[in-house]
């Protein structure tokens, strides 16, 4: 309990000083174009009209999805975090760990610590997670697309989309280049080269950091979107869900939001059964949602005197997060910093990717004074090498601990709970330091060299979590596994296809509401799931679009058809009448004219 205490207290204290001394990096935008966004308290000046889409979570995928449907609809997006431009934090790939570190009420970073132990975060900017992560892109496994049972083309598409705008092939660092030689060397074969498909064996992925070390975000795609269709705020904190609940069924009308001043907003969507509301808030913000607007497990609701809505037992459950460990390898000279751009895509149930120039923990982390001004800056000197679990097959919840929306759920992961998982662990982790033994990496070390016991000791000694340790760690690859687990913040589930969700993500149960992002997911996606995140944003909104107009045609051609004969067969030829594929403007054309005769 007393090292618990201490480690909180180390990593409250980084928290400070990430917070008094600002980054090192340059600030410049590069050339992006940034989207059109204000503050939450500026939405009471504008026109009190409703909207067709309200999209709650301005992240990885409602990014994407709010700018595709804006190309035709009215849309709301309502971001809980503030502007990712100009903040070199999010901006520079040097301060990655630096950004995680800076978590404030009000910072990019929302730090939280799952029951297992395991400290992870959750992205509160415009971009979501595409600001926080370590801007690795790669699509997801063929497997995964057609378990989906997405159209194969369209998911092409959207992922074309995605990557024309902010995804990039970068040269390889150094470290990158000596582990690609290392999973070569150790059988992950063949060599795929750079590609952002998913192939089993050694490759290089996109990253969505440029060849400056510029990252660019989600929020970039919105710059994509119709401006005078899209209205973004940010600081806008979605408190819940409006609902109407006269009917049999309860429908989504609006929600409530809270702005930057602490005052309350209402916004809603137009009286018809195709605008809706979309929850874009993430594996945690999305289901924690539904709970807090009363759709969620009965017993549950009751017990925090929420009012229920739709009693659904299914919410918050089957919450995944991929463990990973790693070992950290210190070499004599500095390495380039990168973030991962190699990855070994094995047939054992694991991954393997890598980074450089970055520490384990936040003890890397030091304060650099230059007359006047200080700042802080990453010093760590090697690199580190981390497999992750496919899948994974532990399953665990979520559930509120409060009402508070800013406050972080009860979150369990169960990292392990299946055997296999850990047996896929143990095997990854042992490649791994055969890895670390192949040439590329001992040339790498110069000087140095390391056991494996030493390697299996720096990680386990290592401030990652606060899994009690139990001594035997480097004796059994299990045990390492089991106490110096982390997360590379790929968490899923809490809003699964098929219990929350209906196979077009409407919530079951409940009008008018929809979901879109990882909370869908039984799965992580290939390597690492923001290319696929942003593709079902895009892919979300064009088959959405194609929907009302095949609604709206419908519509037209069953009023038509109700029409007296021989006006119908006067406006509308008999083999046209058949055809739903009329254009709707067209249709409409038509019933203008007829309805000046109707009396007729």
């Amino acid at each position: 309990m007393a090292r618990q205490k201490d480690d909180l207290f180390f990593f409250l204290f980084i928290f400070i000083l990430a917070s008094l001394y600002p980054s090192h990096g340059n600030f410049s935008q590069a050339n992006n174009k940034q989207p059109n966004f204000r503050n939450a308290s500026s939405f009471s000046s504008m026109p009190n009209l409703p909207y067709d889409y309200i999209v709650v979570g301005g992240g990885t995928a409602g990014c994407p999805l709010a700018a595709t449907l804006s190309e035709k609809f009215r849309v709301l997006v309502l971001e809980r975090g503030g502007s990712p431009y100009g903040n070199a934090n999010i901006s520079r790939l040097e301060n990655f760990n630096i950004n995680l570190a800076h978590s404030t009420p009000t910072s990019p970073v929302q730090r939280f610590l799952s029951t297992d132990g395991v400290f992870n975060h959750r992205a509160r900017v415009l971009g979501g997670n595409t600001c926080i992560n370590g801007g690795f892109y790669s699509r997801a496994q063929p497997s995964f697309v057609r378990n989906a049972g997405w159209d194969e083309v369209l998911v092409n598409e959207s992922y074309k989309w995605v990557e024309d705008k902010i995804v990039f092939l970068k040269a390889a660092a150094p470290w990158q280049s000596a582990v690609k030689d290392g999973l070569l060397e150790v059988g992950v074969t063949p060599f795929n080269g750079y590609t952002y498909q998913h192939i089993n064996g050694t490759k290089f992925g996109g990253s969505i950091f440029d060849n400056n070390g510029f990252r660019h975000t989600a929020a970039d795609l919105l710059a994509a979107g119709n401006p005078r269709n899209l209205h973004v705020f940010i600081y806008a904190t979605v408190q819940k869900i409006v609902f109407d609940t006269k009917d049999t069924n309860p429908k989504a009308i609006g929600v409530i939001f809270i702005d930057e001043n602490g005052n309350q907003h209402e916004a809603s969507i137009k009286a018809n059964e195709r605008s809706e509301v979309l929850l874009t808030s993430g594996a945690i913000g999305t289901p924690q949602l539904l709970l807090l607007s009363g759709v969620g497990p009965e017993e549950d609701l009751q017990k925090m005197n929420i009012t229920v809505i739709l009693n659904n037992e299914h919410v918050g459950k089957e919450m995944a997060d991929n463990p990973s460990n790693n070992i950290q390898i210190p070499t004599p000279e500095p390495q380039k910093q990168s973030q991962p751009q190699v990855v070994g895509i094995t047939t054992k149930g694991f991954y393997v990717e890598s980074t450089s120039g970055f520490g384990q923990n936040n003890d890397s982390i030091i304060i650099v004074k230059d007359g006047n001004m200080s700042e802080l800056k990453e010093v760590f000197r090697g690199g580190s090498i981390f497999e992750k679990i496919i899948g994974p097959l532990s399953k665990g919840n979520l559930s509120l601990i409060n009402t508070n929306v800013t406050s972080n759920p009860a979150v369990t992961f169960n990292y392990f709970a299946e055997p296999e998982d850990l047996r896929r662990c143990v095997t990854g982790v042992s490649l791994l330091l055969k890895i670390a033994k192949t040439r590329p990496m001992i040339e790498l070390m110069g000087n140095l060299s390391y056991t494996d016991e030493m390697l299996l000791n720096m990680s386990v000694n290592a401030k990652i979590n606060l899994i009690p340790k139990s001594g035997n760690e480097t004796k059994s690859l299990a045990e390492f596994c089991k106490r110096s687990v982390t997360t590379l913040w790929h968490y899923h589930g809490g809003c699964i296809v098929g219990k929350v969700v209906d196979k077009d993500y409407k919530v079951i149960g409940v009008g008018n509401l929809r979901v879109g992002d990882s909370s869908l997911f039984v799965e992580s996606p290939g390597t690492n799931p923001q290319a696929t995140v942003m593709m079902l944003g895009r892919m979300m909104g064009v088959k959405m679009i194609k929907e009302r107009g095949r609604l709206a045609r419908d519509h037209h051609y069953k009023k038509l058809m109700n029409y007296k004969p021989k006006f119908r067969n006067k406006i509308f030829s008999v083999s046209n009448c058949n055809r739903l594929e009329t254009e709707s403007k067209s249709v409409s054309k038509l019933e203008m004219e007829y309805s000046s005769v109707s009396n007729i």
